[in-house]
Parts: C-alpha cells; sequence; structure tokens
C-alpha cells in the first residue's frame, strides 16, 4: 500500500496534540506523565527544573513547584534514571531492571564492588531513607571518570544510581535539591514484571502515541536501555520532509479534526524539542540548548526557553528567575520572524503567567534587547 501524506500542518498538529500541547489541558499530573511516559530529569533552575517547567507548560498555574516530588513520595510515580514515570508502568521496567546492565564495564566495577554494594544496602535497610552525604564512600575500586579521572564522591551517586536502575533501591523524595533513597522493596508496588519483549513492544507504541509522528529509527530516551528505537505505526510522507515517518495510528484518524491552539514556553528538556532533526524537519525550528557554551558564543542565552504560538515555533525566551528579589529577568525574546501584535500579547500573556506561577512580583523586561 501506499504511504499515506500528511501536509506539514497536519504533521505538526498530531505532534502537538500528542504532547498536550494544543488548547486541552491534562486533568492532572499523574495522567499527564501516563500520557507522556515520562518528564525528564534535570535539576537547572535558571527558570525552574525541567520536570515542573514540563509539567506547568501543559496543566498551567494548577501545577505547583515541587509536585512531582510529591507525587514519588506518595508513590504514584517514580523515579528511573533521568526519568520520572508512573508506578503504573513499573512492570514495564521491572525485568530490564533485573538485566541490568549490559554495559561489560559497569558490570565489572559492580562486581569489583560487591562489598560496598553491600554496605549501601545495609546502610539502607537500617536507616533509610538516606542521603548521598549520609552513604560513606567505600569503593573498593572508585569510579572514575572524565580525563583526569575525577571521581570525588562519584563513587557513591554512581552506586546509588546503579541500584536504582537495578530495581534495589528507589528515590522516596528530596531533602532540599537532594534526593532521598530507600530500599524499594519498602516502595514499590508488588506487582508482576511484563516479560522484556513484551514490554518493550508496549514501550514503543506508548512512545509514538505521546510523540505522535516520528523517524522510524528514533534515538532512545534515558532509561530506555538501548541507543536507537525502531517505531511502529502507519507509514506516511509529509509534504516537504525526505523519507518515510511513521504516524500513531488513532492520532493519523483525527489529523483532520479541528486544532485549537493556544501559546506555550516549553523547557529546553521538553520532548517536543529533545529530537533536533525531527524539530527542525517538521517546525523549521532551530534550537540548540547554550548553557554548556561559553558566553561570548551564545545565540540565545544560557536557559533559553523555546516559543510555541499556535503551530509553529517562533522564538526563544532568554530568561532568569530571581527569587531573591522577586523578579523574572527577560534579558530577551528573540523572534525567529517578526511577531505581530497578536503575537506579542500572546507571549508577553504568557511570560506573566510563568512569573505568577513561579511567585515573582514582577517582570522586569529593563535587561531585554
Amino acid at each position: 500500500m501506499a504511504p499515506h501524506r500528511l501536509t506539514v500542518q497536519q504533521a505538526r498538529r498530531i505532534a502537538l496534540r500528542a504532547q498536550l500541547l494544543d488548547a486541552r489541558r491534562p486533568v492532572d499530573l499523574v495522567h499527564l506523565v501516563e500520557d507522556l511516559t515520562y518528564l525528564a530529569v534535570d535539576p537547572t533552575s535558571a527558570v525552574a527544573p525541567a520536570v515542573d517547567l514540563v509539567a506547568w507548560s501543559r496543566l498551567g498555574n494548577e501545577y505547583w513547584i515541587g509536585a512531582v516530588d510529591d507525587a514519588i513520595t506518595d508513590r504514584m510515580l517514580f523515579q528511573l534514571r533521568g526519568t520520572v514515570r508512573s508506578m503504573g508502568d513499573l512492570p514495564l521496567y521491572l525485568e530490564q531492571m533485573a538485566q541490568w546492565p549490559q554495559n561489560e564495564t559497569m558490570r565489572q566495577w559492580l562486581t569489583d564492588n560487591a562489598e560496598f554494594e553491600r554496605e549501601v544496602l545495609a546502610l539502607v535497610e537500617a536507616e533509610g531513607p538516606v542521603l548521598a552525604k549520609d552513604v560513606p564512600d567505600t569503593a573498593r575500586v572508585p569510579y572514575t571518570w572524565g580525563a583526569e579521572g575525577w571521581s570525588s564522591r562519584r563513587s557513591v551517586a554512581e552506586m546509588l544510581e546503579a541500584l536504582n536502575m537495578q530495581g534495589k533501591l528507589a528515590m522516596v523524595g528530596r531533602k532540599g535539591r537532594q534526593r532521598l533513597w530507600d530500599l524499594a522493596e519498602r516502595v514499590y508496588p508488588q506487582v508482576e514484571a511484563v516479560p522484556l519483549e513484551e514490554a518493550l513492544r508496549e514501550r514503543v507504541d506508548r512512545r509514538l502515541a505521546a510523540e505522535g509522528i516520528a523517524r522510524k529509527r528514533t534515538q532512545g530516551r534515558s532509561g530506555d536501555g538501548a541507543w536507537w528505537v525502531d517505531l511502529p505505526g502507519e507509514v506516511v510522507q509529509v509534504e516537504g520532509c525526505d523519507g518515510e515517518w511513521r504516524v500513531d495510528p488513532e492520532l493519523l484518524d483525527h489529523a483532520d479534526d479541528d486544532f485549537e491552539p493556544r501559546t506555550a514556553l516549553l523547557s529546553p528538556f521538553d520532548a517536543l524539542v529533545a529530537d533536533r532533526p525531527r524539530l527542525l524537519d517538521l517546525f523549521d525550528y532551530e534550537y540548540t540548548l547554550e548553557m554548556y557554551k561559553p558566553k561570548g558564543k551564545r545565540r540565545w542565552g544560557y536557559f533559553a526557553l523555546p516559543i510555541l504560538h499556535g503551530e509553529r515555533f517562533v522564538g526563544k525566551l532568554d530568561a532568569r528567575a530571581d527569587r531573591k528579589e522577586g523578579v523574572l529577568h527577560v534579558f530577551a525574546v528573540h523572534e525567529d520572524l517578526p511577531f505581530d501584535g497578536a503575537t506579542t500579547d500572546a507571549v508577553h500573556a504568557e511570560v506573566e503567567q510563568l512569573a505568577a506561577w513561579l511567585g515573582l512580583g514582577r517582570v522586569d523586561y529593563a535587561r531585554s534587547g
């Protein structure tokens, strides 16, 4: 059969509906995470941490900062490496946890530090939940990384992460910005693991539903356990985009439904912008997170937020939350194309909503330019 053909507008609408970035709002945080399949974790808080900013972009000001951590504490969500997922999805990851790691270097490091692992688990069992700083570093073979093999306290952090990936430890909340760890058997519900092959099939099906449209072969996400993933779905061609795409069948059936757009400020770690080639192909939008670049080489700013307006990305917001002064500093609103009056008003209104959500009393555009 010949592949379906979509206009760029139809493809964009499919992607935006899948990511819950049309005028609809998800009903609550847990349903949001289930629909998106995960929230990315990154502690950078120039504006707000990634999990909070991604959730706010969908839920609006009904969402409060820290609600994700609250849901983890309440056992509704769980954290796995760099992602937060619904506790209802835990059975899809248990067998992967049991087989982790596949990497031989990590396997050897854990073997060399078997006594260290036993000591960590015994400490958590006796005193948990614990912070990383509560765990003595008794690694027989230190975990080293970087050009000079720097390892200060890295062995403790890596062991805690490894035990989390193996399903032996679970994050149960935070104390300040530090994670609290407890034995997974005291945190996770007693559920039967879905066999790995079946779990992987269901996870890729749900990933396509969450993205709407993607290339068949796409990069794996943190926690997936694979560098590359082959997606199922209907084969489509997109006007003006070379090659084949895959679309979630249910969303394809609604490609021509009425679309209610809105304006949104997105986290640099948002799933909609995570696949940069897809972003450029479908939305003709170039974006790079520049926090790792020297200041003089940045075009858009340290933590510029992608600006979505309707079905298009229209620019980047260079801003920083100053919680001490109670101000959202806006250094620049970079316009990919000149804004008309309606676009300017909509973007400024969203900036005001962002400041209100952050609990900041005002927005300062004085330093923008």
